[in-house]
């Protein structure tokens, strides 16, 4: 059964964190779905992970090899054919527990100082609460990343 992982951002952009939680999943061996809420955003991304001190595999979704990308950028409506065993979503997109239960892991990232991404954090924790999803939550308030409880 699926685990998700709550990410809330209070220090640094979550362009800051997905490079560190990418690879780790890769190192898992794991394949990625990270899932935002629109195309400017999903290219924001894309940019991103071409940059910085290592590459990191990646594809948007749409392209003639989406089924071979270790990490494929999709929107909510589009289906994530890399086969992953991991989700991450920025934004807040639409969950489905179903499809949670069913990965390793889950990392849902949000803006603790947007009071919209906040709510909507919220109502996903109490979704995948009522649907026996094991949840964790992070906070980096403290200048580090730690559980809370």
């Amino acid at each position: 059964m699926g685990k998700a992982l709550f990410y809330h951002l209070t220090r640094s952009p979550a362009e800051d964190l997905l490079p560190q939680l990418l690879t780790r999943a890769l190192a898992a061996g794991w394949r990625v779905e990270l899932r935002a809420t629109t195309p400017a955003r999903l290219e924001r991304l894309d940019l991103h992970l071409w940059q910085g001190d290592g590459f990191l595999p990646h594809g948007l979704a749409g392209g003639p090899h989406d089924a071979r990308q270790p990490v494929l950028l999709t929107l909510p409506d589009q289906q994530a054919t890399n086969a992953p065993s991991c989700l991450m979503t920025l934004d807040g997109p639409p969950l489905d527990p179903a499809q949670i239960a069913r990965l390793d892991r889950t990392c849902i990232l949000f803006d603790g100082s947007d009071t919209t991404a906040l709510n909507t954090a919220r109502d996903q924790w109490r979704q995948l609460a009522a649907a026996a999803i094991e949840s964790e939550y992070w906070s980096e308030e403290s200048g580090r990343w730690e559980r809370k409880r």
